[in-house]
């Protein structure tokens, strides 16, 4: 079987790798998303375990764009984080399993094995808020079918206000999530990004589906471009 492996993390990844091939699996060791990506996208592997917070590119970026490129190679998300929504987050974006640092390397294999006997993943599903949708896989956002083109952070933060649709989201949760806190990126930075978005998915079509809740967050609802109503004959 061969594994790629995408691990920053150097003492963590050469470990990984030996015990890997110690089981008489091929590995491909990288070190950051690029290379990750690189890697996946150039041969084909039975498995990727891929870690979350990487050096050049995010591990979701990574996840996204071999999902967007129709690479159905199973997937196992590797991170310290262990909360329900991190979870959620990446076995929403395409991953087949999700298991939280530090793990036993026995309940690591059984995960491998069993991710490997289920086979390739389906890709994601369409998300939709209203006349509003985001396709992880293809990377396209519309509304009311009108396509809207987005920069890779406004897309992050987008799909991430999508999944929690109708949920109250504070800017400390946004942060956590859509940027690398290893960054320290100024909370300020979410409400220019809520305003960039704003500007491309709601004022042009005369809607609000970003609301804005004065010293708790964001939330996203649901929202329809007005139908104009027909003059009187």
């Amino acid at each position: 079987m061969r594994v790629l492996l995408v691990e920053d993390e150097r003492t963590l990844g050469d470990t990984l790798a030996r015990g890997l091939r110690q089981q008489g699996w091929s590995v491909d060791l990288a070190r950051h998303g690029l290379a990750g990506l690189s890697r996946a996208v150039e041969r084909e592997h039975d498995v990727v375990l891929l870690d979350v917070v990487l050096p050049r590119l995010h591990g979701y970026e990574v996840l996204r764009e071999l999902r967007r490129r129709g690479i159905a190679t199973p997937v196992v998300m590797l991170s310290a984080k262990d909360g329900e929504l991190d979870q959620a987050d990446a076995l929403d974006l395409g991953a087949d399993d999700y298991v939280t640092k530090p793990f036993s390397f026995v309940l690591l294999l059984a995960r491998i094995r069993a991710v490997v006997r289920r086979g390739p993943a389906s890709l994601p599903a369409v998300l939709a808020a209203g006349d509003l949708t985001l396709d992880p896989g293809t990377h396209r956002v519309a509304r009311a079918g009108v396509d809207v083109a987005l920069t890779a952070r406004e897309f992050a933060l987008l799909e991430h206000l999508m999944r929690h649709r109708g949920q109250v989201l504070s800017k400390a949760q946004l942060l956590a999530e859509v940027w690398d806190p290893a960054a320290e990126p100024d909370p300020n930075t979410v409400e220019v990004y809520v305003r960039y978005l704003r500007t491309k998915v709601d004022l042009p079509f005369g809607v609000r589906s970003i609301e804005t809740l004065r010293g708790v967050g964001y939330r996203l609802v649901d929202a329809t471009v007005p139908t104009p109503v027909a003059a009187a004959g």
